[in-house]
């Protein structure tokens, strides 16, 4: 690092740099026209960041000995009520710079939960409409008073793959409840008058009791719970990763967060340094400290989307949840010709338990002579087959499966990569110099910490105290869902990856490898550890290979960078400044040599 030292030891010999400094020093001031005693760059600053009130700056640096944050030897532009205004833009920008980030993965989420929800009710709606040919094709005497026994469960299939609190195998019990006063009535006995309230009401208690239709309710209640299961936890962990996201948009930041964005975005203002950067390590400690709370959802994230993509293969792998819907109408079919085929032993059996009719048949066209029933068969292909007109929605889940985790995927790192996502639109690598917090350096020499809360105790820009509250919370509730996913979902892929290690982050150690730029000796993270280079790589560090970080939602910017020219008493800042400050310095040396 340059200091004034050596300014001072210049080896004022050599004539050719001494023309060169006073060549460009004499174009800088040409060029700039700014006196060396104005706070005009700062005003312009303050303006077009939409700081404050233009009068709160002052026209010349002067002292202000109520300073709080910006304190240092020397004239300043700045004022308590600047730091005040200061204090309240650095809260505005960061939050809007992290929910910029945040929007498109919550799109990403929100919208796939949207298409997925779409896709269940059209692939529910198929099935239900495929059921329904089945009574309209080959059980004729049934189709009038069978649609609302059919429409009700697969509504409430539907509801239970949405998140609703039911249970696919009391839809299924209840649904076939209805169907034995039908099927008993038209099919097995359809000479018989209409039964009663009372009768039927008996029917449908004692159907289970009773079994009409043998081994088929119980068999298509357990292929139903277990293919939909998957689409319900899915529409649930999608809710649940849209709610997380909802509570991390407004985290509010510490004050101790606030106090050092200040230092490291406006301190420079108040010396006239409007366009120096942020060293990258100085950035990823202050920026690691205010978002330690969200880093600590990292761990319980990546497990999340791990899940995700257990549960998505399970949904669309292997069509599973399509062809359970659309067997529906063949497991009702074999439920039927079950009752058909045990006609008499039926009858029996319910002329026992609800007694038996009075009333004369009106008509006994199918009965035989035996007083069984003619099983009624279908007699086309569409009994086990889809109409030839309508066409099967395979393969739509597993291309919006295939769609959505290609995309998640990206937001795996997402919590652990937002401080080098915050950073990489501060720091310009390719300048000479960089604000280290109290002055201009040719590299930050701190050292570099990693994320987490454990991590922050050794963070040298400020004290982490304790997570928020709502961070907390949200935590714990993802972790909580995580756990329920496994157990609800039964899935072995999840099971089998859930524990590896490796997740490419601190959980608490405090620790800080080269992976999070931690190179302590004055090297900037950002320009010498390439695993956090996101601009460059697209791969922020301790990331899969391949996985392109998340990029700023287009409509979602923060305030572009204000460009303005600096005063005359700017030092270090560049090339141009380092001459003005030679100039300064050894005025007459210089002119001597000329």
């Amino acid at each position: 690092m340059l200091s004034r030292g050596h300014f001072l030891r210049v080896n004022l010999g050599l004539g050719w740099l001494a023309r060169s400094v006073l060549l460009l020093v004499t174009v800088t001031v040409t060029v700039c026209g700014v006196s060396a005693h104005s706070c005009h760059e700062v005003k312009t600053a303050f303006q077009l960041r939409q700081i404050g009130p233009l009068r709160l700056v002052p026209e010349t640096p002067g002292t202000d000995a109520e300073l709080q944050i910006c304190k240092h030897q020397g004239p300043t532009c700045c004022t308590r009520k600047m730091e005040e205004s200061y204090l309240a833009a650095v809260r505005r920008e960061t939050l809007q710079n992290i929910r910029s980030y945040s929007f498109e993965l919550k799109y990403l989420i929100v919208g796939h939960a949207t298409s997925f929800q779409e896709t269940f009710q059209s692939l529910v709606s198929f099935a239900m409409n495929h059921t329904l040919s089945l009574f309209n094709t080959a059980y004729q005497p049934l189709a009038q008073e069978a649609r609302g026994p059919v429409s009700e469960l697969f509504g409430d299939l539907i509801l239970y793959i949405l998140g609703a609190n039911s249970s696919v195998e009391r839809a299924v019990h209840r649904f076939y409840d209805g169907l034995f006063p039908l099927v008993y009535g038209r099919l097995v006995n359809p000479g018989s008058p209409p039964p009663t309230a009372d009768r039927a009401e008996c029917l449908r208690a004692t159907r289970q009791d009773v079994n009409p239709f043998g081994p088929h309710p119980r068999a298509l209640a357990g292929e139903l719970a277990w293919a939909l299961r998957a689409g319900r936890v899915m529409s649930r962990a999608l809710a649940a990763g849209a709610d997380a996201l909802n509570a991390t948009e407004w985290v509010a930041l510490s004050r101790d967060c606030a106090r050092a964005l200040v230092r490291m975005q406006y301190c420079p203002h108040c010396r006239g340094l409007t366009l120096i950067r942020p060293c990258g390590g100085y950035c990823l400690n202050v920026m690691r400290g205010c978002l330690a709370g969200l880093a600590e959802l990292d761990v319980p994230w990546r497990r999340f989307v791990t899940a995700l993509e257990g549960v998505t293969d399970a949904l669309a792998g292997t069509h599973n949840l399509e062809l359970a819907l659309l067997g529906v109408r063949n497991q009702i079919n074999d439920a039927i010709l079950y009752t058909q085929l045990h006609g008499p032993r039926l009858t029996a059996t319910v002329d026992k338990v609800c007694g038996q009719v009075t009333e004369v048949p009106t008509w006994t066209s199918t009965r035989s002579t035996s007083g069984a029933t003619t099983p009624v068969s279908p007699t086309d292909s569409s009994t086990h087959s889809p109409e030839p007109s309508a066409k099967v929605p395979l393969g739509r889940l597993a291309h919006l499966k295939r769609e959505f985790m290609t995309y998640i995927q990206r937001y795996k790192t997402f919590f652990a990569s937002l401080p080098e996502m915050l950073c990489d639109g501060e720091m310009v690598v390719e300048d000479f110099t960089c604000w280290s917090g109290e002055e201009v350096v040719e590299s930050y020499s701190g050292r570099v910490v990693g994320n987490g809360l454990q991590a922050q105790k050794q963070n040298p820009e400020m004290k982490v105290r304790s997570a928020d509250p709502i961070l907390v919370e949200v935590k714990e509730k993802l972790e909580r869902f995580n756990q329920e996913m496994l157990g609800e979902a039964s899935l072995g892929k999840i099971k089998e990856e859930w524990l590896e290690p490796g997740s490419g982050t601190q959980e608490g150690s405090g620790d800080c490898d080269d992976e999070d730029g931690c190179q302590g000796s004055g090297g900037d993270a950002a320009t010498d550890g390439e695993s956090t280079d996101i601009s460059r790589k697209g791969v922020p560090g301790g990331r899969e290979p391949g996985v392109e970080a998340p990029r700023r939602a287009p409509t979602a910017r923060p305030p572009p960078r204000v460009v303005v020219t600096d005063s005359g008493h700017i030092a270090a800042a560049s090339l141009q400044v380092l001459a003005i400050v030679l100039f300064l310095w050894v005025p007459g040396q210089l002119w001597t040599l000329l």
